[in-house]
């Protein structure tokens, strides 16, 4: 099993992955209404 050290060093880098993927996603999303918006326009 892990050490307590390892563990740390896990979550740490899961949490700065989960934090990535969630700005990542909201920018997709405002990138992807900003062109609808200047397609449709």
């Amino acid at each position: 099993m892990a050490s307590d050290n390892n563990m740390d060093s896990a979550k740490e880098t899961y949490g700065g992955f989960t934090s990535l993927v969630k700005w990542g996603t909201i920018i997709s999303f405002v990138v992807a209404a900003v062109v609808v918006v200047l397609i449709s326009t």
